[in-house]
């Protein structure tokens, strides 16, 4: 299988304006989910529709599509991109085909996504859709667990394939106080990274909205009403998916411990 990592990335966004190109830790958030995708995939290319994006990431190096201003989804803003991809390899004789090709769509406000999780997602393949979840812990407190913008799933442990995703708990602990679920059970967070054979990306572009979609808002549950199976890989990895100025804040605070455990850890290897 060739896979290929593509970013969707637009400027505007209701609660954090300009997010790709917010500074941490001296470099555009853009840049830093980029050059972590590459440590997993040869080829990378960030998905925009402004101007300031495009010309951030041709700074950096990176390489980078200008696709519509008028996508309702990151899902399809990553296969517009894709079809300029094919259209120019065409264009110089090479050929792409569709059902040994996976999109890998990488979420542009992850900047600390790990090689290892993409790698994770890798090998869920082949199969026709595949995303990631990270199994809640104690530590994480019962108002994780309850909280709506964390969509939970629940998957067939044989498979490993999705069975729902929803925002409320699943599964519901009948008998059990809320309090212990944690503790009696094991519940898994959603990481909102897709990957997806390029002609079942085709198709799923192409359905119209389902019932349950709109009432979770989440696009998954189109897919799997319609019959397709999304592999589930685990990991263990927490990362800070950034989505107001504030986890910009906790982002940085993060990066900088980060950073001095790294620098420690030389020191120490120096003596």
């Amino acid at each position: 299988m060739q896979f290929i990592g593509i970013i969707p990335a637009r400027y505007a966004s209701t609660r954090f304006p300009g997010k790709p190109l917010a500074m941490l830790g001296g470099k555009p958030m853009i840049q830093r989910v980029y050059e972590q995708a590459k440590k997993a995939l040869e080829e990378v290319v960030v998905a925009t529709d402004d101007e300031r994006i495009y010309q951030a990431v041709q700074a950096f190096g990176g390489e980078v599509v200008m696709t519509r201003t008028d996508h309702k989804c990151g899902t399809d803003r990553c296969l517009e991109a894709f079809d300029k991809l094919k259209s120019e390899r065409m264009k110089a004789g090479a050929e792409i085909k569709e059902d040994e090709t996976v999109i890998i769509n990488i979420q542009g406000d992850e900047p600390f996504i790990q090689p290892e999780q993409i790698e994770a997602i890798k090998a869920c393949f082949p199969t026709e859709i595949a995303t990631l979840v990270k199994p809640f812990t104690e530590e994480d407190g019962l108002e994780a667990l309850e909280n709506p913008n964390s969509p939970k799933v629940v998957f067939a442990k044989e498979t490993g394939n999705a069975l729902l995703f929803s925002r409320s708990v699943i599964p519901y602990l009948r008998g059990v106080a809320r309090e212990d679920w944690l503790k009696q059970k094991k519940h898994y967070k959603h990481i909102g990274m897709y990957a997806y054979r390029a002609d079942i990306l085709r198709e799923i572009t192409r359905l119209p909205q389902s019932e349950a979609e709109k009432n979770e808002s989440l696009e998954q549950l189109r897919w799997l009403e319609n019959g397709y199976r999304i592999r589930v890989a685990e990991t263990n990895v927490q990362s800070i998916g950034i989505d107001t100025p504030e986890d910009l804040l906790r982002a940085e605070k993060m990066l900088e411990a980060r950073q001095k455990t790294k620098d420690e850890r030389q020191k120490t290897n120096l003596y």
